[in-house]
């Protein structure tokens, strides 16, 4: 029998097979990085399996992810994305995808890439938390409040701190995993 993290027990396939495959594995590919920011910032007041279950439908509305792409959403395509089933169809977290695509390629000019401007926040290592249960696991750290606060200076939306920690957990720049889960140990060896 595997021992998992407690949240990612008796849920639908998909939702634990993110747990044992995605979740927490360092991430280094812009592309993957802006599917997080819309994804995170879609399960603002909702829970992320509503969001995990709806993820293909978020691919295929949101050009695979792509932000150059998605940079130039018209007002037209943005209004047609509010009557999309397949999504989570609130106008301000669709208008924010828009706008954080924007921001995302202004850092990648700046920094090279999304990626090498997030790792920064963490020293470029990944950060190994050792929790007993997830209720000892914070909603936020000092590292998500600096780059929620840098992000919303360069313009970014729905990136509060505890929607950029969860950034930060789903793309490895911190290893939540509780210290009995079968991935925690896994994680341990990876490099950021």
């Amino acid at each position: 029998m595997v021992t998992r993290c407690a949240w990612s027990e008796g849920h639908f396939p998909e939702y634990v097979e993110y747990h044992d495959h995605e979740w927490g594995v360092p991430v280094h590919d812009d592309r993957k990085h802006f599917e997080f920011l819309i994804l995170e910032g879609a399960q603002a007041g909702l829970s992320w399996s509503t969001v995990l279950k709806k993820r293909e439908g978020y691919r295929q509305a949101f050009a695979n992810f792509d932000p150059n792409a998605v940079a130039m959403f018209s007002e037209a395509e943005i209004e047609t994305l509010t009557l999309n089933p397949s999504i989570i169809r609130n106008r301000l977290k669709i208008r924010s995808s828009v706008t954080n695509a924007q921001k995302f390629l202004e850092v990648q000019k700046e920094f090279g890439s999304f990626d090498a401007y997030i790792w920064q926040f963490v020293d470029g290592v990944t950060i190994h938390n050792h929790w007993k249960t997830q209720g000892e696991c914070p909603a936020t750290s000092k590292e998500s409040d600096a780059l929620s606060r840098d992000l919303k200076k360069r313009g970014f939306k729905f990136v509060g701190s505890t929607i950029i920690y969860a950034h930060m957990q789903a793309c490895g720049l911190v290893n939540d995993h509780t210290t009995d889960c079968f991935r925690h140990a896994e994680l341990l060896g990876l490099k950021g």
